[in-house]
């Protein structure tokens, strides 16, 4: 990827095309040529963020045919038509139509200059807007979040004191608990929020790839490499650099790895050039790094290097009161999804979403409401003798329901310690105790050496 403002040009006149090409390079273009209007369709998608230049007259396809083809795949990306004078009448028409703007032979080079320059920073405008868009979108995927037991607060509050420090973080959950969320939001409430987030999983990529996708590479490097690239490392200067499953890490890249961690640098292959980067790396991992028989051929130093703060999400078999909140959440946003009505809160789906162990978590969870709402996975009561549908828990038994799983879950959280329990949950001593009796709850059994 370039700094400089790209520009895809097709003319099937391959003298004026050169020509044309030289011009838009002097004025500080990036620019991909094509003489066949076929060939730049190949590479022109809803997320090129630059502009498209190509002449009218052509075979196989005319300029007018690809503007068109060109707007189906993003009505907002900017075409300029260059035409001669017997085509100046289609041009205003496609001006109506969308395109940019047109250019009549013969141009001067600075016209083309100036209108390819208003074109891209009109792209630059388009693609910051949506980006913030997206970013805006995101920053509501922070709702899975959302949850009132002692852990997920700590989380929370954690997350708020750490997200605008340039400390890197190593979270750690076990698939589906949501650590690429943890390591948005700490881009989006930090500093670093103007800046990319790059995330990049490190499991999904073959180890011969990996190098080259996080450390870039220039021309020539090995057999394939056409063309420079810049890698997820680099592309992530000023902003967060996401590494998911970094226990899948080759062992190789782990000590190159290592060295950017220290030394904040970059040398991509091909090259002996270092590269300066400024990023906040968030590393996340399924198993406890910190355990040598878990870690496996994880590097120590690495590890270590990493664990300037630890980020622990507790898996949802662990905060069951959380699941209510979070289910209505996302019955909410799946029903307006699908224009369909949030479902009931019915006695046998509430007995699932507490007697389930979620093993995929709040993915799992997610999944689970979008079913029901479709009214593809609602959970039927079991029969049984003697009782109707309307009998079961009252509203005072599900609330002791709910209260001793809350007890159960923030003794969990501190191991059994009743000074941190009672700042927790905000309640005397004495009415601990009664709450403890009444719920059949022993604090011994979650004293972290009993």
């Amino acid at each position: 990827m370039s700094d400089m403002p790209s520009v895809i040009l097709i003319d099937n006149d391959r003298d004026l095309l050169m020509a044309t090409r030289q011009t838009l390079d002097l004025a500080g273009f990036d620019v991909l040529s094509f003489d066949h209007p076929l060939e730049a369709l190949k590479v022109i998608h809803a997320d090129f963020g630059g502009v498209v230049v190509s002449d009218i007259r052509m075979p196989h396809m005319d300029g007018l045919e690809l503007f068109a083809r060109v707007r189906t795949l993003d009505p907002e990306l900017p075409v300029i038509l260059v035409t001669g004078h017997g085509d100046i009448a289609m041009a205003v028409e496609a001006i109506k139509s969308g395109a940019y703007d047109f250019i009549t032979k013969p141009f001067s080079t600075d016209r083309l200059a100036q209108t390819v320059h208003r074109a891209a920073e009109m792209r630059r405008l388009i693609m910051e807007n949506r980006r913030l868009r997206h970013a805006a979108e995101a920053a509501q995927e922070g709702l899975p979040l959302i949850g009132q037991t002692p852990a997920m607060e700590r989380l929370r509050r954690t997350l708020r004191q750490i997200a605008d420090t340039d400390v890197d973080v190593l979270v750690v959950g076990e698939t589906g608990s949501g650590k690429e969320v943890v390591a948005s939001l700490l881009h989006q409430w930090s500093r670093r929020a103007k800046g990319n987030f790059v995330a990049l999983n490190c499991g999904t990529l073959p180890e011969s790839m990996i190098e080259s996708e996080l450390f870039g590479h220039e021309p020539g490097a090995f057999t394939g490499a056409q063309k420079k690239r810049v890698g997820r490392i680099e592309h992530a200067s000023g902003g967060t650099l996401f590494l998911d499953e970094i226990e899948s890490m080759p062992l190789s890249t782990q000590v190159q790895m290592l060295r950017v961690l220290e030394m904040r640098e970059v040398t991509p292959l091909g090259t002996n050039e270092v590269r300066p980067v400024d990023l906040r790396v968030v590393a996340a991992a399924k198993i406890d790094l910190g355990n040598p028989s878990e870690r496996g051929d994880f590097r120590e130093d690495l590890y270590y290097r990493l664990n300037v703060v630890t980020l622990t999400i507790p898996p949802l078999r662990e905060r069951k009161p959380d699941v209510p909140l979070l289910f209505a959440h996302f019955a909410e946003r799946a029903a307006q999804r699908f224009r369909r009505d949030v479902p009931p809160l019915t006695r046998a789906l509430e007995r699932y979403m507490f007697e389930h162990d979620w093993p995929g978590n709040v993915r799992e969870l997610s999944h689970f409401a979008e079913r029901c709402v479709l009214g593809l996975d609602m959970p039927e009561a079991a029969p049984v003798p003697g009782l109707s549908e309307t009998d079961g828990p009252s509203l005072p038994e599900r609330v002791d329901l709910y209260e001793a799983g809350l007890i159960r879950e923030t003794l969990r959280s501190f191991d059994g310690d009743v000074r941190r329990t009672l700042e927790a949950l905000k309640i005397p001593r004495k009415t601990f105790y009664d709450k403890l009796q009444r719920h059949g709850i022993v604090r011994k059994d979650f004293l972290e050496n009993g």
